[in-house]
């Protein structure tokens, strides 16, 4: 018999939901994709209980509360109670597919890391071009854990500051970087990593692969198709912005990003044509210093609907 309200429940409906329905179905969100403990298949023949259809209902609940995705009511069958075909499973299975990169929260940022991002002594000479390359990985226990965090709602945020003075250099930098927190650099203000290419809303936010906040410039690239799944063990440009201001059209910054699964590695470059900046006094955990700094840093997925199957994936900095 086909799936339809007010029938009994079959055991092939109850597994199409679960497992079998290529398109959409539970476990392709709630284990494939989040990593969450999977529901298992029941054997043809046998009777599903009402424990099976309520902990099918829970974890569309679960899925939907935790994308901000809307589902119908249901009630939980009795124990004991005859299990009849409810309305709309289907659809909110699908819907909940539609939106598996979505996420109505998010966790606490995390800002902590090991060695250096900033560069605290002075650089540059004369008219000789010079350049900062920053380098942060970010480290997960498996490929997995690192799929995980993503497509549950995991970000990757980069900011940018320098604010040192004293050099006639420093005044363009300074204008061109601007400091973390306010719009008025041409650089962005943050740039935003995420799971994949696709439009996704986390946190009443919408973001593509790679999305800046802030900032007065136009990137010359930005890689809004690029997410974690498109990074490949190769380097690739995900941001560039050019300053625009002449005599300074040849400075940059730009920053990449490769993978080999388990670990992310975001290397980014200031370059400059001439003249000498500052160094200034390092960014800590809670306020960037005044020398120029790239800070690489993460917002993991919420864990009110979730369980943390991305573990606590550690940050690794350092400036040359």
């Amino acid at each position: 018999m086909t799936y339809q309200t007010g029938g009994l429940i079959q055991t092939s409906d109850y597994n199409g939901f679960i497992n079998n329905n290529a398109s959409a179905n539970i476990n392709a969100i709630w284990n494939t994709a989040y990593g969450q403990n999977a529901l298992t298949a029941v054997a043809t023949g046998d009777i599903i209980s009402a424990s099976k259809w309520a902990a099918l209902f829970n974890t569309v609940n679960s899925i939907a509360n935790h994308q901000g995705t809307t589902v119908a009511s249901r009630i939980n069958p009795a124990s004991g109670s005859l299990i009849q075909a409810l309305t709309n499973v289907g659809t909110d299975i699908t819907n909940c597919t539609s939106n598996i990169l979505n996420a109505a929260t998010s966790g606490t940022p995390y800002s902590a890391w090991t060695g250096t991002t900033s560069k605290t002594a002075a650089t540059g000479s004369g008219t000789s071009s010079w350049s900062i390359t920053f380098t942060s990985t970010i480290t997960f226990n498996s490929a997995s854990a690192a799929s995980n965090f993503f497509n549950a709602g995991g970000l990757i945020k980069l900011q940018f500051s320098k604010t040192s003075t004293g050099t006639t250099a420093d005044t363009s930098w300074n204008s061109f970087i601007g400091s973390s927190g306010s719009p008025t650099g041409v650089v962005a203000n943050a740039v935003f990593f995420s799971s994949a290419g696709a439009i996704k809303t986390i946190a009443g936010t919408q973001y593509t692969g790679t999305t800046t906040q802030g900032g007065t410039g136009t990137p010359a690239t930005l890689a809004r198709s690029v997410g974690y799944a498109q990074l490949t063990a190769s380097p690739q440009t995900i941001y560039q912005q050019l300053d625009p201001a002449a005599p300074y059209t040849g400075y940059y910054v730009k920053v990449t990003a490769q993978s080999t699964g388990t670990t992310l590695t975001f290397v980014t470059t200031w370059f400059s044509t001439g003249g000498v900046i500052s160094g200034g006094s390092a960014t800590s955990a809670s306020t960037f210093g005044t020398a120029p700094t790239t800070l690489v840093t993460y917002i993991p997925p919420e864990t009110t609907y979730l369980s943390n199957t991305w573990g606590t994936p550690t940050i690794t900095s350092s400036v040359a």
